[in-house]
C-alpha cells in the first residue's frame, strides 16, 4: 500500500489499515521515512521507505516484491501520477482512483465517488472498492467514528519523560500548535491570534506548552512568545504527548489529525480549509471557523475555557 506524503493524510488513512487488519490481510506500507515511527505499533509486514524519486522508489519496491512473492496486489491511496507510475514500474498490479490521467497505469481504475466526501471516507471507499475487485465482500464494514492509532510503550514513556522534565503531569496542561506547514491555495493556514489566546489561558492559571519540530520552532515562538517551549519529540512520542493534554488547540494541520488519531480532546481552528473535507475525524474535536472565515479571538478564548472546565474524554 502506498500512503500519502503528509502527516495528516497518513493519519486519515488509518481506518484503511484497520480494515485490512480486521480482514486478516497481510500488508506492507510504502511511505515517507518519518511514517515508520508513527506506525510502529501497527502489525505491518514491512515498511518500505519512499524518497519521492520515481525510479529509485520503483526499484526499491520491485526488489522488495522479489523477496516477498506472496504480496501481489497494490493499493494506491494518493491520487498522484507519480505514485501510480512507481508501482507500474515496480511491476505491482494496483488499484487506485482514476485521476490525473493515470488510468492507464492502473489495473483497477476506480472512479471517485460522485459526491464530496471527507478525506477519511474517500480513502476508505477506495480501499473497499479495491477489496471487492479482489474478492472480498461484498459486505464490508463502514468506516468507524475515529482513527484509533495504537502507540508503543516506548513512545508513551518518551512523552511522560518530557512532561516530567518540565514539571508537568498528564491532564494538567494545554498543548498548542500555532504553526502549519505549507500554503493552501496560496493562503496561510495559521490562525493569527494564538498569542492573545495563550495569554488569556495563562491569566486563568493554565500552563500552556508547545512542542514543535525543529524546523517550526522559530515560527512557533513568533506566534506564541509566552507559551512554554518543550524540546522536540519524535512524531509517535508527540502523538502520545497530545493524548496526555487536557486540551489541544491547533490549526487544521498534521497536529489536529495526530490528536484525533490518539483520541485527544481538541479545539481545531479553520480559516482557509473546510472542516467537512479535512477536519479531524474524531468525536472529541470542536471545530471553529470555516473556509474563508477565521473565528474571532474572543470566540476561541471562550470556547477553550468552556472545554477546559468540562470533563474530558
Amino acid at each position: 500500500m502506498r500512503l500519502p506524503n503528509w502527516v495528516g493524510d497518513v493519519c486519515m488513512c488509518l481506518p484503511v489499515l484497520s480494515l485490512l487488519g480486521s480482514l486478516g490481510i497481510p500488508y506492507a506500507v510504502c511511505a515517507r521515512p518519518w511514517a515508520r515511527e508513527l506506525l510502529g505499533a501497527l502489525p505491518l509486514q514491512d515498511f518500505i521507505p519512499m524518497s519521492g524519486k520515481i525510479w529509485a522508489d520503483a526499484q526499491r519496491v520491485r526488489a522488495w516484491r522479489h523477496a516477498h512473492p506472496a504480496f501481489r496486489l497494490g493499493l494506491l491511496l494518493p491520487d498522484s501520477l507519480s505514485s501510480a507510475l512507481t508501482f507500474r514500474l515496480a511491476g505491482v498490479r494496483s488499484a487506485g482512483y482514476r485521476d490525473d490521467g493515470r488510468g492507464l497505469l492502473l489495473d483497477w481504475s476506480i472512479s471517485k465517488p460522485g459526491r464530496t466526501l471527507h478525506a477519511v471516507q474517500s480513502w476508505y471507499a477506495l480501499a473497499c472498492e479495491g477489496l471487492r475487485h479482489w474478492g472480498y465482500g461484498p459486505d464490508l464494514p463502514p468506516v468507524g467514528p475515529d482513527l484509533s492509532l495504537p502507540l508503543l510503550a516506548t513512545q508513551d514513556a518518551q512523552a511522560r519523560e518530557r512532561l516530567a522534565q518540565s514539571g508537568l503531569t498528564p491532564r494538567q496542561f494545554v498543548l498548542v500548535a500555532p504553526t502549519a506547514t505549507g500554503l493552501h491555495h496560496g493562503q496561510v493556514k495559521v490562525w493569527p491570534h494564538f498569542d492573545a489566546l495563550i495569554r488569556a489561558l495563562q491569566d486563568g492559571g493554565r500552563r500552556v506548552v508547545m512542542c514543535p519540530p525543529p524546523a517550526e520552532q522559530l515560527a512557533a515562538r513568533l506566534a506564541a512568545p509566552t507559551a512554554e517551549l518543550l524540546d522536540p519529540l519524535p512524531i509517535g512520542a508527540f502523538a502520545a504527548l497530545a493524548s496526555h493534554a487536557s486540551l489541544v488547540i491547533c490549526n487544521d494541520s498534521g497536529v489536529s489529525h495526530l490528536s484525533a488519531a490518539v483520541g485527544a480532546r481538541q479545539l481545531t481552528l479553520f480559516g482557509v480549509t473546510s472542516p467537512e473535507r479535512t477536519g479531524p475525524w474524531t468525536p472529541h474535536s470542536t471545530n471553529l471557523g470555516q473556509n474563508g472565515h477565521w473565528p474571532a479571538a474572543e470566540a476561541v478564548i471562550a470556547r477553550a475555557q468552556q472545554l477546559l472546565e468540562s470533563p474530558g474524554p
